[in-house]
Order: C-alpha cells, then sequence, then structure tokens
C-alpha cells in the first residue's frame, strides 16, 4: 500500500478482477523427411515456400517433404518446422573435405552434338545417354534413337526421335517422360543438326553420399530420434506451438528399400505415442502407396496400434505436378491436408471439420473412390478424398483412428487441444496467488468469458451459455486437504459441436388435395 502524507488526490492504477484468455494457434505443422541440403535432425521454423527452398533446397525426384510442404503452404499453411532425416555427421562431410556438402546433381552434365544433358536432381548411380541408328529399313536421315542408361543397364528409350520442332521432338520426348535427365535446346533460331551416333557419361552425378537426400541406410529411430539429442520426433517436444506432425518420406523410404512395411507402421506408432505424449498435437498419417479400397481396409484392420484419439488417416495419394520431374506424380496427401486443416481454422475456426474442402493441387487421385466402397473405409476412421464432377477434389471425412466414439470426430479432438492450450496459457497468473474464494471467482471469471466467446464463435453447442458449459471452482472442488496441498481444482465441461457427417432428407408423397402439411 502506498502511504499518503500530504493532502492532495492521487491516482493509482489497479489490476482488474480477471484476467482475458487468448486462444492460442491452432495450425503450426511439423514436417519430417528428406531433404537436398540444410541441418539435420534439428527443427526449423519455416514460414513460406521460399524460406524452404533457400534453407533445405528444391524439390528432389521420389521425394515428398518438398512436395508436402509446398502443398501444405498452397493450401492455405502460414507456419511449419522442418526436420531433415539423415545420417548423423552426414552434414558435416563434403566434397574434397571442404565441410561444405554438395547438392544432388550438381554439374552433372554432359555434351551430345548439339544438346546439353542434364541430371534431374535427386539421380543417383553412373548415368549414360547414348545416340543410336533407328530400326527399319531405310529411316529418314534426321531421325535417331536415343537410351539412357543407369549403371549399365537399359531404363529409357526414345525410338524415332528427332530435333526438328514436332511432337516427336527428342527434347520435347525426354521432357514429357524422363525420370533421369533434361536435354537444353541450342536455342532459337533453326533445328540443329542431328546428333551423331556416340555415347557420353554424365558427370558428377551423385548417389546418396554426403549431402544427399536420402541417406545410405536408415532406420526407425532415425524417425523416433531422442528426446536429448532433440533428434526426430524427440527435437518436435521442445516446441510447444506444433498442432500437427506429417512424415511424408516414411513412404519414400519404403518404396526405396531403405525400411520395410513392419519398420514403417513401427515409426508410424512412434509418431502416435508423440502425439498421445505431447498431448496438444495430431498426427496425421500416410497409408502405403498403390493399395485399393480392398487392401487398405485389410491393411487398416490387420494393422494393431493406430486406435488413438490423436491421430488421422488419409487415402489415397494425390496426383501433383512435381517439378523435379517435369511432369505429375503422385505423393502422399498429409502435407496438402495439413494445409487444408490450416486453412479451415483460419476461415471457419478449429470447430469446423476441416471436410468438404478442396484439395489445392491436386489434379487426381491414385484411386477413383465409389460411394460403396467409401461405406467400408469410413466407419474404420479412414478419411477419404474424393472427386466429384463439377465441385473438384475434396476431403471427403473428418474422423480419427480413435475406437472411442467421444473422440470419434477430429474437429472435437482439436477443439479441446485448442480449448485446454488455452485455458493453460492463460491462466498462469493464479500460480503462488493466495488460495482462498476470491482467487475461485477470479478463476471462473476468467474461465467463463473465455468460453462464452467460444460459444459466440459456435464452437459449443447449446443455445444458452448455461447449455454449452460450466465451470466450477468453489469449496466443493476445493476441500481443505487440497488447499493443504497447495492445489487449485478447477472443474470445466463443454459441450462440442460435432460434423453433420449424415445429412438425411425426408420425402414423402402427397395426396392431390390434401393441402400441404399441417403447422
Amino acid at each position: 500500500m502506498p502511504s499518503y502524507l500530504s493532502p492532495g488526490v492521487y491516482v493509482e492504477e489497479v489490476e482488474s478482477g480477471s484476467r482475458p484468455i487468448e486462444g492460442v494457434g491452432t495450425s503450426v505443422a511439423a514436417f519430417i523427411g528428406f531433404a537436398q541440403k540444410g541441418p539435420f535432425n534439428e527443427p526449423t521454423l519455416i514460414t513460406n515456400w521460399t524460406q524452404f527452398t533457400s534453407v533445405f533446397g528444391d524439390f528432389v525426384e521420389g521425394t515428398y517433404l518438398a512436395s508436402s510442404v509446398y502443398g501444405f503452404f498452397a493450401n492455405g499453411g502460414g507456419i511449419c518446422y522442418v526436420v531433415r532425416i539423415g545420417v548423423a555427421g552426414q552434414a558435416d562431410q563434403g566434397e574434397a573435405g571442404t565441410g561444405a556438402p554438395k547438392e544432388i546433381g550438381a554439374e552433372a552434365t554432359a555434351q551430345l552434338g548439339p544438346y546439353t544433358v542434364r541430371a534431374l536432381p535427386g539421380v543417383t548411380g553412373e548415368i549414360t545417354v547414348e545416340v543410336a541408328d533407328p530400326e527399319g529399313e531405310d529411316p529418314p536421315q534426321d531421325v535417331f534413337t536415343l537410351v539412357v542408361k543407369r549403371d549399365g543397364a537399359v531404363v529409357e528409350t526414345y525410338p524415332n526421335v528427332t530435333t526438328k520442332r514436332s511432337k516427336e521432338n527428342v527434347a520435347t520426348q525426354v521432357r514429357a517422360r524422363s525420370q533421369l535427365i533434361r536435354l537444353e535446346e541450342p536455342g532459337k533460331g533453326a533445328a540443329p543438326a542431328r546428333p551423331e551416333a556416340q555415347s557420353v557419361t554424365l558427370a558428377g552425378a551423385q548417389g546418396s553420399g554426403p549431402g544427399a537426400a536420402v541417406p545410405d541406410a536408415l532406420s526407425a529411430d532415425s524417425y523416433v530420434g531422442d528426446p536429448d539429442q532433440r533428434t526426430g520426433f524427440g527435437g518436435l517436444e521442445a516446441v510447444e506451438e506444433i498442432t500437427m506432425v506429417a512424415a511424408p518420406d516414411l513412404m519414400s523410404a519404403y518404396q526405396r528399400g531403405l525400411l520395410d512395411l513392419e519398420s514403417v507402421i513401427s515409426v508410424q506408432r512412434g509418431l502416435i505415442t508423440h502425439c498421445e505424449a505431447m498431448g496438444d498435437r495430431i498426427a496425421i498419417l500416410d497409408p502405403p502407396p498403390g493399395l485399393s479400397p480392398r487392401q487398405i481396409k485389410t491393411w487398416r484392420e490387420e494393422t494393431t496400434g493406430f486406435a488413438s484419439k490423436y491421430a488421422t488417416m488419409y487415402y489415397p495419394w494425390i496426383k501433383v505436378f512435381d517439378p523435379a520431374v517435369g511432369r505429375d506424380a503422385f505423393v502422399p496427401p498429409s502435407g496438402h491436408v495439413a494445409g487444408v486443416w490450416a486453412r479451415n481454422d483460419d476461415s471457419r475456426g478449429v470447430h469446423k471439420a476441416p471436410a468438404n474442402e478442396v484439395l489445392r493441387g491436386a489434379v487426381a487421385l491414385q484411386t477413383q473412390i465409389t460411394k460403396g466402397e467409401h461405406d467400408l473405409l469410413n466407419p474404420i476412421g479412414l478419411n477419404c478424398i474424393r472427386a466429384f464432377p463439377g465441385r473438384g477434389i475434396r476431403v471427403w471425412g473428418a474422423r480419427t483412428l480413435a475406437d472411442d466414439p467421444a473422440w470419434r470426430y477430429l474437429n472435437v479432438r482439436r477443439l479441446f487441444n485448442y480449448l485446454e492450450e488455452s485455458i493453460l496459457a492463460g491462466t498462469q497468473w493464479v500460480v503462488f496467488e493466495p488460495n482462498d474464494d476470491a482467487l475461485w471467482a477470479r478463476v471462473r471469471r476468467t474461465i467463463s468469458a473465455f468460453l462464452v466467446n467460444e460459444w459466440r464463435k459456435g464452437a459449443l453447442f447449446g443455445v444458452t451459455p448455461d447449455e454449452a458449459f460450466y465451470v466450477k471452482c468453489d469449496r466443493e472442488t476445493n476441500p481443505p486437504e487440497s488447499i493443504d496441498a497447495g492445489q487449485v481444482i478447477c472443474e470445466v465441461g463443454v459441450a462440442p459441436v460435432k460434423p453433420a457427417e449424415f445429412v438425411v432428407f425426408r420425402l414423402a408423397q402427397l395426396s392431390a388435395g390434401t393441402g400441404g402439411v399441417d403447422e
């Protein structure tokens, strides 16, 4: 208390009876996977695509981290953390011991007549490009065959191509079909002369050694990591604002033979365990590629350890444009879905189910799901992505993988995460305050004011606030033994809104002259 020693008017600032609770962020994603460059096992804050390419490099053929992050931002995402998986110590190695990692495909070029041959990023092994005579009797003089070999084996053949400006132009054909090289034409003007029969090997084509996107060896522990060393999932424990986690390149490792399917499932279980332990984030899991609806149903039912209210899975894979190969390619949907969640949170709120939303960037689906197939997948918690004529490709499911019906819907779980974290962050001032009736009343007012605002936004079910929630913090919840233990116990109950998943219109045929329906 200030002391007043002389007559006068004094002004004092006092704190109000309650302190407002501010809602926490709900759309911060974390991605774990392979990158062209950048730090290993270190969660790095990324706020836009340009920043990602600056830190981690561009698209790499056969990997999905870059595509997922790009899809996240394209669908409305704003903030994410990226963890690059790799071999310990690999980031400190480089060409000729310089300490600077060399990017994949750097300087992997050769001259083939008038064309410059360049290896695509991520290409491994020794690449040989050969010009051969075309097959058949008396072929045109300007026609030839282009053969592409990797490690001595023929992997691509372009018969009867030409240097003329036509659909059979060799550079056009390679650009449309090749997964290994690009041909750079000499420039505008007349068509170049046909290259002589020859064979060239790309100098500097690199495999998965130092600085490469994909390591030579990988294990489940590379993903799960160690919290003490801040690696893998363990490194994400120190970042509190993360609300969704995806590991898209888990499937890249499976396709490359670095992990078998059991190891992939083990990593996915580890991701679920991480989210359950943190209690404030959801795992977005990707299914194995190429499975039919009945195969994915069988796989889901036979795979144990996925039943969690902190996990969700989307099916099937989506087709997007892949700049690494210059054409459309299938990618796991987790990154694009995370962007949809972020967009939904920004436009409607976390209480609205992130479904019936367009998946930006998707041009096709790996599997076209029918209504009957969807009837089999939805009850087991597989959120389907479907293509609707005139409406585009949309997310058409909003369920968790939980067995408990109370936590069936994704928006309910995410709403509770949001409310819990907001109340936790907004009531830190209570710690060490005098534990009495005045404090309990202030806690009630603070939390009630926050929940009233959420009810007004449509996040809670009820015509009045009394129907939507209750807050109880009094002598009943705080008996003497609780006070002696230094505890303040406050009970909060909320009625979340749930999505209208099944909309039923009942139509009846009326006889003529009935006068309509009675009021």
